[in-house]
């Protein structure tokens, strides 16, 4: 965490700098020439901030079958508050605490059961499956979303998933870009 002001305040310095380029750029037509160099500075922060999600989604992938108990059982549990959307007997759906979407919402289900990401899914959860697909679709509706909605599921360090417990995410509320990531 402590990486992210130093990056916020880096693009707020990156930003302020270039409106003066901008400005220079305008009255010098040979300035283009200078800036060149400059420019694949924006795409490295970029780069930065994605190895720091990629460094947490391995740190999280070496204790994935741990049987441990995850931020999201401790939710389950109610030991930890969360913003609910939907609660059934086996499924249950909250706000995520850092949202990418102006309603993004997880989906997960009530028991794990082994099923720490889709890729170990198993035939016997099946029926899990389909009903966390249906809650996201309640979801959707709830929220307002259903004629525009994307439903994410991350699996494996390599897909930046950061806690292992399956879960969806229910993204929407803008118009969502293709192709995503």
């Amino acid at each position: 965490m402590a990486a992210l002001p130093s990056f916020s305040l880096f693009r707020n310095c990156a930003a302020t700098t270039a409106r003066a380029f901008m400005a220079v750029r305008a009255s010098n037509h040979s300035f283009t020439r200078l800036l060149l160099p400059l420019q694949p500075c924006r795409s490295f922060c970029h780069i930065n901030a994605t190895n720091s999600e990629e460094a947490a989604a391995k740190a999280a992938a070496v204790d994935a079958d741990s049987g441990a108990p995850t931020i999201f059982d401790k939710i389950i549990a109610k030991e930890i508050p969360a913003s609910i959307v939907y609660e059934d007997d086996k499924v249950l759906a909250f706000r995520d605490i850092n949202p990418q979407a102006p309603v993004h919402v997880l989906v997960i289900p009530k028991f794990r059961d082994g099923l720490t990401q889709l890729g170990k899914a198993e035939p016997r959860q099946v029926e899990i499956l389909g009903q966390l697909l249906y809650a996201a679709k309640i979801v959707a509706e709830k929220e307002g979303i259903v004629d525009g909605f994307r439903v994410v599921i991350n699996n494996g360090p390599d897909a930046c998933q950061s806690v292992y417990h399956l879960h969806l995410h229910v993204l929407g509320g803008r118009r969502l870009k293709w192709p995503p990531g």
